[in-house]
Formats: C-alpha cells, structure tokens, sequence
C-alpha cells in the first residue's frame, strides 16, 4: 500500500503547492514579533502584530507573490545614549504570512504600538457554475 501525501490525492486537483507552503510556513516561524490573527467579520480579518519601539517610517508592508511581508528596521540611536539595562532589543524583523487567492490588503493602522493590519476576502458572484458541453 503507497502511502499518499495532500497534495497527491486524486480528489484534490490543482492543491500539489499546498504541502510545500504547509512546510515553508512552518520552517519560518521565529516567534519575533508576536501577533494575533482574529475574525472581525464573515469575510474580514485582522493581524495585529506587537511593534514597540517601532514609528512608521520604520515597518514596511509588502504584499509578495501572495505573501504579506511585514519588515520592521529601527535605526540604533544608541550611540549618544548611556544604558544602564537594555532590555528592549532594537533588531529587525521580518515576519511572512501566506494569503489565499481572492484575500487581499485592505489598509494598515497602527496605535499603541500595535500595528494592524486587515484583510478583506473577496465574495464571488457566483457559487454555483454550470458548464456547458460542446460538441465534437
């Protein structure tokens, strides 16, 4: 008995890239910087990703080949100053989530050193497709 994988059963045709982006997904997560991903609505969504220390000007967001990309770089403006603890790292960070086709970027905000990002999932016209048979 051959032992199939998601993206080599016959059921599930055109889904042979899901298995890859499963595993790509999985091997880039670095827990830096935390985010949640909530429902907001039936079509919309949420991410909002913890950026403390960050301005504006300082995050980038992309959207990549059906990636969102979030990059954060701060400029170190420690030089002139003299810290007695350093407990908050100024690093970079770049942080990727994967949409699905018909989800795109609807707007960023950012307050409080959050930084929010939403989703909306297009709706289609139609459900149900009919298919008409040509003759040969």
């Amino acid at each position: 008995m051959t032992k199939m994988t998601l993206g080599t059963h016959p059921f599930l045709l055109g889904f042979d890239q899901l298995e890859r982006l499963v595993e790509r997904t999985a091997k880039s997560e670095n827990g830096y910087p935390p985010y949640n991903i909530e429902q907001v609505k039936d079509n919309a969504f949420r991410i909002t990703l913890a950026v403390a220390g960050f301005r504006e000007d300082d995050l980038s967001i992309t959207v990549e080949n059906r990636q969102l990309v979030v990059r954060g770089k701060q400029t170190d403006d420690s030089a002139d100053r003299v810290f007695l603890h350093r407990g908050i790292a100024a690093r970079q960070f770049q942080r990727t989530f994967l949409l699905a086709d018909g989800v795109d970027v609807a707007g960023a905000s950012m307050e409080h050193g959050l930084l929010h990002i939403d989703l909306m999932r297009a709706v289609p016209d139609k459900v149900v497709q009919t298919i008409r048979i040509n003759k040969a």
